[in-house]
């Protein structure tokens, strides 16, 4: 069986990522305080949108590469953006396995840089890291409670209470990590949205009727 087959056809992980729920409601989008000059024109976030997905879709056919450190589902997103954020040269390319490969246009470097590792944290500072709550609740705009709202590399929130769980919306499929590694299952999975909307465990199903589901999600510097 192909890796690629086996995911979609994997089983979801009931564990999720992210830290316990504070008072404030995790579906609540950020406070406002992005500045709308701080976003990037739409040509720009088209490019960013087709870098984060191309590649999310490459670690999930080619296996996770090591510059990806932390492994969870808030861990993903983290590293596409950042790698979607800077500059791709011949040596990253090399590395990546993306020699030959159309790629998008790069960000602007001035933007990228601004941009990249600066997360918005709930004490006010930024940084490379975030959890999966304060990403989006710090970091993006709440879009929708509908998939068909959905742009490619939005984020899906499923809200647990105690826990919270990411999802990349990817254009035809869901991808995430169920935050954990083991021999033999890196984590990553890939489902269609017929999958996950047939789910026996109704708390994973991205529908408006879905309590857990607390809807799509923009990062905030996307036009």
């Amino acid at each position: 069986m192909s890796t690629r087959r086996h995911l979609l056809i994997a089983g979801l992980a009931a564990a999720a990522c992210g830290t316990a729920l504070p008072s404030r409601a995790a579906s609540a989008a950020n406070d406002g305080t992005v500045a709308i000059s701080s976003r990037l024109d739409r040509g720009q976030s088209q490019a960013v949108r087709d870098w984060i997905t191309l590649l999310i879709h490459s670690q999930i056919e080619r296996g996770p590469t090591p510059r990806w450190t932390h492994r969870d589902c808030a861990g993903l997103v983290r590293f596409a953006v950042a790698e979607s954020l800077r500059a791709h040269d011949l040596a990253w390319k090399r590395a990546n396995g993306l020699l030959g490969v159309r790629v998008p246009p790069d960000v602007d470097a001035a933007a990228g840089q601004d941009l990249r590792n600066a997360w918005r944290r709930a004490d006010g500072s930024r940084g490379a890291f975030v959890g999966a709550l304060e990403l989006v609740q710090r970091n993006t705009r709440f879009e929708s409670r509908q998939l068909v709202q959905a742009a490619p590399a939005d984020l899906l929130l499923f809200d647990f209470g105690d826990e919270q769980h990411l999802m990349v919306w990817m254009g035809s499929y869901l991808a995430y990590h169920t935050g954990h590694v083991e021999p033999g299952d890196n984590g990553l999975r890939a489902l269609r949205p017929a999958q996950l909307l047939g789910w026996k465990d109704t708390r994973w199903r991205p529908s408006a009727d879905n309590p857990n589901f607390a809807g799509v999600h923009r990062l905030d510097f996307l036009a």
